[in-house]
């Protein structure tokens, strides 16, 4: 089952803009048609679901409710019918796997972003003649400067797998370890370790805030074993079409250019993911409505 202690109520403040937190009007939300958005504790994934969760609010007067768990147990969810959508569908390789198996069970909505992609990381200060491929991984001098380690993110994720996947293709189990934690996790390796110039490689993603904060570079991977472009797609269970069109009418049509994106999320690191939400609504009202047209 989900962790309900992850489930956040989205209502109306005063001022218009909260995200979590307790119901202000009581008698509107009784009202509200009520839909359960689940994400996975990622940067992407948080911010397009508050974006369309703020969206469902404010102008389709539905009550969104978010449910944070881990990626599986969001897929499981939306089988049985626990949520209602979830915005982070990786094809054709990421979430392939998961795809496999819930494919025909739920309906697969619009193209939320292009050209996402998965990678290993470094700091640019890392000489790229030294290090800038995975090949040059096998090196002893490399190794020792990373430790023999590899930071990662949390297990059930694609980029986990596709990572293990990677260590095979290139002939680095034997060498490296692919440490499994958290996207937090992985963010604070990368921080203390820039802080002090030492030598660090990550799994990581793009989109991310990360790569505005931060002078990162992906490693160039000839085998492509973390795969090409990918494109990240909206779900819902099935019958939501016909019980919220509204709902899954927005789904459909919320597409975001990735450089946006990007600038949205470090946006949200720096103030909160409620301004943030705020600040690109007002800053791209045609396209917001746009995605509200038919809605």
């Amino acid at each position: 089952m989900l962790n309900r202690r992850n489930l956040l109520t989205l209502t109306a403040a005063a001022g218009g803009t909260l995200l979590t937190g307790t119901l202000a009007r009581p008698a509107l939300a009784q009202a509200r048609q009520k839909v359960t958005l689940g994400y996975a504790p990622w940067a992407d994934a948080e911010f397009v679901t508050k974006l369309a969760a703020k969206l469902m609010q404010d102008r389709l007067n539905v009550e969104a409710v978010l449910m944070q768990s881990d990626i599986a147990p969001l897929y499981q969810g939306i089988t049985r019918g626990d949520v209602d959508a979830m915005l982070q569908l990786w094809l054709p390789e990421t979430h392939a796997d998961y795809w496999k198996r819930i494919e025909g069970k739920v309906d697969r909505l619009g193209v939320l972003y292009t050209d996402a992609r998965l990678g290993w990381v470094v700091p640019d200060y890392v000489p790229k003649e030294e290090l800038n491929s995975f090949a040059d991984l096998k090196s002893g001098e490399v190794r020792e400067k990373l430790g023999g380690i590899v930071q990662g993110i949390e297990p059930g994720a694609g980029l986990t797998r596709v990572s293990r996947e990677a260590l095979k293709t290139y002939g680095l189990d034997d060498m490296y370890r692919l440490q499994e934690s958290s996207e937090a996790a992985m963010i604070s390796m990368i921080e203390r370790s820039m802080r002090r110039k030492k030598w660090v490689v990550a799994t990581a993603w793009s989109p991310h805030w990360m790569f505005g904060k931060y002078d990162l570079r992906y490693l160039a991977d000839p085998e492509k074993a973390m795969g090409g472009v990918e494109s990240v797609y909206a779900i819902a269970r099935k019958g939501l079409k016909e019980q919220s069109p509204g709902v899954t009418s927005l789904l459909t049509r919320m597409n975001l250019p990735l450089d946006e994106l990007q600038k949205a999320m470090l946006d949200a690191q720096e103030t909160s993911y409620d301004k943030a939400v705020a600040n690109y609504i007002a800053g791209h009202k045609d396209r917001v409505e746009s995605w509200l047209k038919t809605a």
